[in-house]
C-alpha cells in the first residue's frame, strides 16, 4: 500500500498528464480527470477519483488553499475564471464572496492542468454548488476568454453583466489581465 510519501510524489506527475492533451484525449464530457495510475500513484489516484479536500484558506477571487489528511496542501486556481486582484476595485469583495462559497467547505476538486506558478488549475465544487460558475454569476469574476472551454460561464457573464452585479456596477470595470499591465 503506498505512503503519503508516495501519494505525494506522484501528485506532479499524475496532473501533468492531466494537463497533457494526448492524454486527456479519452476524456469523457464531464471535465473529470482521466489520468493512467501507475502502482505508485494508487493512493493519489483514489483521491483523484474523489477529491474531496476541505478548503482552508483563500488567497483572492479566483486561487484557495485546500487540505486532505494525508496529502500535502494544494493551491488551487478556479479554472475559466480571473477574478479582481486584491487591489483593484471590487478585489476583496470577489475574496469574500469565494470565502462565503467555499471557507471551510469540503470541496470537490476537478483538475484540468498545472499553470506557469504550479497551481493546480481546477473546477471546483463547494457545498454542491460550481464556485467557478457562481463566482462569474455573481458579478465576482469574469470569464476568462482566454482558457474558456465552457460556454455557461460566459453566459454568466452575460447575465451579470445585464443584471449590473457585483463588478458590473461600475460603467468600465478592468478586468484583471489589463489592470495587471496597464499600457503607458
Amino acid at each position: 500500500m503506498p505512503t503519503a510519501e508516495d501519494a505525494s510524489a506522484a501528485l506532479p506527475g499524475i496532473l501533468a498528464r492531466a494537463a497533457d492533451p494526448a492524454e486527456r484525449a479519452g476524456q469523457d464530457p464531464s471535465g473529470w480527470l482521466q489520468a493512467q495510475p501507475t502502482a505508485s500513484d494508487a493512493l493519489v489516484e483514489e483521491r483523484l477519483a474523489r477529491w474531496l479536500l476541505m478548503v482552508h484558506d483563500r488567497t483572492d477571487g479566483d486561487t484557495l488553499k485546500a487540505r486532505c489528511p494525508d496529502l500535502p496542501q494544494l493551491v488551487v486556481r478556479l479554472a475559466e475564471i480571473d477574478a479582481p486582484e486584491k487591489a483593484q476595485p471590487f478585489g476583496q469583495r470577489s475574496k469574500q464572496h469565494l470565502s462565503s462559497l467555499c471557507f471551510q467547505q469540503q470541496a470537490e476538486i476537478r483538475p484540468t492542468a498545472r499553470d506557469r506558478y504550479g497551481r493546480t488549475v481546477a473546477r471546483v465544487v463547494c457545498a454542491g454548488t460550481d464556485a467557478n460558475a457562481a463566482m462569474v454569476r455573481a458579478g465576482m469574476a469574469w470569464a476568462y476568454t482566454k482558457y474558456l472551454t465552457d460556454p455557461q460561464i460566459r453566459a454568466m457573464e452575460v447575465l451579470a453583466r445585464r443584471e449590473r452585479l457585483g463588478l458590473w456596477a461600475d460603467d468600465h470595470p478592468a478586468p484583471p489581465w489589463v489592470w495587471r499591465h496597464p499600457v503607458k
